[in-house]
């Protein structure tokens, strides 16, 4: 309870400190004790020797006030604590007296002056919180401890959602946002960011190559001269015109594609320009091809392979999660460490970032506050009210007893010289 009471912003008492301050305050009450008696005893051998000494009224005076004074301010002090001599006096005994009610006013009070929008919202705008994180995952040993954690909770989080039924549901969402996807305008945008810088031209060198492979193959020029010689008339084959005719075809075929390869403006390719151009055309705006692209699209999507496939892909996603966790060498924590390290380090090196995060920690905060404050002040207030009344008493007296003790010097002072005063006052009226 002693620890409890401590100011805001200070440690708690050790048990040293404790001690010393009790020995201060027992030092304090038998300093003011032995004062309040010393001025019993100066009043009354002022009064005793006042009929040989006139002059000594003016002492008696001071200590008659001063005793008076004394009295009034350790009744004062007592009455806070505990009742004066055990006596019922009303109003005495008053922190005890009062537990309840200081415990609901101190609520109440931290309530609306500590935990007030405006000073929380100012005290948290202080903080660095964006500057604390960054420095925070920077340090590696921290960021590794951190993927560790993490890592460990993937598993679990996988688990989780499939048990949640998560999974089938975005499963199915998947499927439905596919089926809605209108596949001929998407394959129109793909080809035509494909023919926007002509890179459509390397498919036509890829012909091309394969064409002149097709032509330098022994079996190919077979089939083609055999299937010459059944469209030759029989006087042909006997001339060998089949050869003669195989060999112009791939003598001019060979040529055709030299000069298409060479020439990046050729009539040919110029033409395969106009027809990739065409077709997608074609696919943007022909009911036909949208017809048959999405009769593609249903067909692919009712196959039990592509059903299966979400199944198998988190299957095997959760098998790798759950055996790379458990391994020594872990890639997830390996790069999630990097990863918080590079963030930190990103944070500390963008202040832009670092201000919309510390406003988010204020508003984030100060919201909770505000949700928990009314919490707070019955909390704060309950315990108060838990506190045993002894105890309690004690520990206000420990810290702000010597305090009290010096009033009961200065009632001492300022009552003798006000007695005093008044004695003089006396005289100069009386005379006497």
């Amino acid at each position: 309870m002693v620890e409890m009471a401590e100011g805001a912003g200070e440690a708690p008492a050790t048990e040293a400190e404790t001690a010393a301050r009790q020995t201060a305050l027992r030092r304090t009450k038998l300093a003011a004790g032995l004062s309040l008696l010393a001025c019993v005893a100066v009043l009354a051998a002022a009064r005793i020797f006042e009929p040989r000494l006139p002059a000594l009224s003016y002492v008696a005076a001071f200590a008659e006030a001063a005793v008076i004074g004394g009295l009034a301010d350790w009744y004062a002090v007592v009455a806070l604590f505990r009742r004066p001599l055990g006596l019922p006096i009303p109003h005495t005994a008053i922190i005890p007296r009062n537990q309840e009610r200081i415990a609901d006013n101190l609520g109440r009070f931290i309530e609306a002056n500590f935990l007030a929008p405006g000073p929380v919202r100012a005290r948290l705008a202080e903080v660095d919180f964006a500057t604390l994180v960054a420095d925070w995952l920077a340090d590696p040993r921290r960021a590794e401890g951190l993927s560790r954690f993490v890592a460990q909770l993937v598993p679990r989080m996988l688990s989780a959602v499939e048990q949640s039924g998560l999974r089938d549901f975005l499963s199915r969402r998947v499927a439905d946002q596919l089926g809605r996807i209108e596949l001929a305008p998407l394959a129109a945008d793909l080809l035509e960011a494909v023919t926007a810088d002509r890179r459509h031209q390397q498919i036509l060198d890829e012909l091309l190559r394969a064409l002149s492979g097709l032509l330098n193959d022994e079996a190919a020029l077979d089939a083609i001269r055999d299937r010459v010689r059944e469209e030759l008339p029989t006087v042909a084959n006997i001339f060998r015109a089949d050869a003669y005719l195989v060999r112009k075809i791939v003598a001019s075929a060979a040529a055709l594609m030299e000069e298409v390869k060479a020439d990046p403006d050729h009539p040919v390719r110029r033409e395969f320009d106009r027809f990739a151009a065409g077709f997608v055309a074609q696919l943007r705006s022909s009911p036909d091809y949208a017809a048959r692209a999405e009769a593609l699209k249903r067909n692919l999507l009712a196959r039990p392979e592509i059903a299966n496939l979400a199944g198998e892909m988190w299957a095997g996603l959760r098998s790798f999660a759950e055996q790379d966790a458990a391994a020594d060498d872990s890639a997830i924590r390996r790069q999630l460490a990097t990863m918080f390290v590079e963030i930190g380090r990103q944070l500390a090196e963008d202040p832009r970032i670092r201000a919309d995060m510390n406003e988010g920690f204020v508003i984030a905060l100060a919201s909770f506050v505000e949700s928990q404050k009314s919490g707070v002040a019955r909390f704060i207030s309950d315990q108060v009210k838990a506190w045993d009344l002894g105890q309690l008493t004690r520990l206000v007296e420990l810290n702000i007893g010597r305090d009290l003790q010096y009033i009961r010097f200065n009632g001492m002072v300022i009552g003798g010289l006000a007695g005093l005063l008044l004695h003089v006052g006396e005289r100069l009226l009386l005379g006497n």
